[in-house]
């Protein structure tokens, strides 16, 4: 065991933390080099030191109080029109910035119970009503808040199914949620037809465009078929979109935005009897960052409508040159028919087995999103990405080979351990180990400080047993599809 870390006794020279940082960034993801899928939503070099100009010009800046500074106030409000107005709104749609999609869902749900809490009284144990492929931080917000949520399967478009989402609503329902598009697959869900189920049975509608909402607009105005999906739909009650993410934004900023403030007013949290006085709170954090704001406000200004319009060209021509080249691989099949920049694919009756696949990119320096059911690699398409799309299908082509020459290869490392996490047929043991994983991560008596060779995304061995149970649940899968 190491020994526990302190504060330095004596203050540390600046030039020499300022190494360090540098030298920690070493054991990272070279996604600059276009290496990584996800995660980091870049436009270049320019862009990334006007992002940080404007964070540190109100790095101190606390927006505790949406009243003591009103540079942050009207930052904040411009950033909810222009998302408003981006997303079809009219002049009631309102709302406000959070840290994070996450927050954003999560308030989002605290909304509509509070909201169900005041209307219907008589609904004691509230459900959500969504789809399996909704993100997790529905049930997330779900579990904290003592709500049930009630999951319909998807279809194998990968779309979420508006019968199967009305067979789920009961008397306790007070909100259905979709997504547009869906993170696994970029599916859009088919928001109309499930916002005229919500409005026939007089229930709120979120749609959850947290990773669509600062790119779909533009994919739609260049020509690609994308159907209606924000407030031009009536029966949407509010929209999560996240300028983290394709608004080019710094990390720490979405936006929710309710139809009126018939909705949001039941986001506000106020407790008047607090000896420090009156405490009110319009989202889930107290103190927030005003760098966060002040960087997506300058994004915005700086991109304008013509630099996200050239910038989603790219991705997009991008997107369609790696779907064009995965056809084209004859052991490839794409999962669902994708609406932007996600692309999710996987081996035609998991042959060659696609974790192998996904180890042997790895070992080339690719940093992989491995989903499951069905198991598959995960795409974002990034503007990073686009230079070294060939050598990517290259070696995907090269990993598909070797796959196919060793077929009694299992997935090694950190593979295996997603591998057989996607494979295990008993969700409960998959918590119980994940759980685990995070419980020796955070413990401080047996973790240690990390070494220059390990990465980011390292992950701990998978036990002797765990390995067992791999091959095991490898050959069973391989015997069913035999039968």
């Amino acid at each position: 065991m190491s020994e526990r870390i302190s504060i330095p006794a004596q203050g540390r020279d600046k030039d020499t933390i300022l190494d360090e940082l540098s030298k920690l960034h070493l054991n990272d993801i070279s996604w600059k080099a276009g290496r990584a899928w996800s995660m980091v939503y870049y436009v270049d070099d320019a862009h990334q030191e006007l992002l940080t100009q404007a964070y540190s010009s109100f790095f101190s800046e606390n927006y505790l109080n949406p009243f003591a500074f009103q540079s942050l106030k009207k930052m904040e409000l411009e950033v909810i029109q222009m998302t408003a107005g981006l997303l079809n709104g009219d002049e009631q749609v309102t709302g406000t910035m959070t840290s994070g999609g996450t927050e954003s869902i999560f308030l989002a749900v605290y909304t509509y119970r509070e909201r169900a809490r005041k209307l219907f009284p008589q609904i004691t144990a509230p459900e959500i009503v969504v789809s399996n492929s909704i993100h997790p931080a529905f049930e997330k917000a779900a579990h904290m808040l003592n709500i049930t949520i009630k999951k319909a399967p998807i279809d194998a478009e990968m779309r979420a199914q508006p019968l199967e989402l009305a067979k789920r609503i009961s008397r306790n329902t007070i909100l259905i949620a979709a997504s547009a598009p869906t993170y696994p697959h970029g599916a859009l869900d088919p928001i109309a037809e499930i916002a005229a189920l919500a409005l026939e049975k007089k229930l709120p509608f979120h749609v959850d465009c947290c990773i669509g909402g600062f790119l779909l607009p533009w994919v739609e105005k260049l020509g690609y078929p994308v159907a209606p999906f924000d407030f031009r739909v009536p029966g949407v009650t509010s929209v999560s979109a996240d300028a983290h993410k394709f608004g080019y934004g710094a990390k720490g900023a979405s936006v929710l935005l309710y139809r009126n403030m018939n909705y949001l007013k039941y986001q506000f949290y106020i407790a008047t009897d607090w000896p420090g006085g009156i405490y009110a709170s319009p989202t889930l954090m107290g103190s927030r960052p005003g760098g966060a704001i002040a960087a997506t406000w300058s994004a915005m200004q700086a991109l304008g409508q013509d630099g996200y319009l050239r910038i989603t060209q790219e991705i997009m021509q991008a997107t369609d040159q790696i779907k064009k080249a995965l056809v084209e691989i004859p052991e490839i099949s794409i999962l669902g028919t994708p609406v932007m920049n996600i692309i999710a694919y996987t081996t035609r009756e998991n042959q060659p087995d696609i974790f192998v696949v996904a180890d042997q990119l790895e070992q080339k320096g690719w940093m992989l999103d491995r989903q499951q059911l069905p198991n598959s690699i995960h795409l974002t398409v990034m503007r990073q990405n686009i230079p070294v799309i060939d050598t990517y299908i290259e070696d995907l082509k090269a990993s598909i080979l070797f796959a196919k020459n060793n077929p009694a290869e299992t997935a090694k490392g950190n593979a295996a351990l997603y591998g057989l996490m996607a494979r295990i047929p008993f969700r409960g043991m998959v918590e119980q180990n994940v759980r685990k994983i995070f419980e020796d991560l955070y413990d401080f008596s047996k973790t240690r400080p990390a070494e220059e060779t390990e990465t980011a995304s390292t992950l701990p061995e998978p036990p002797l047993w765990m390995g067992l149970l791999n091959r095991l649940l490898l050959w069973w899968g391989r015997l069913r599809r035999k039968k």
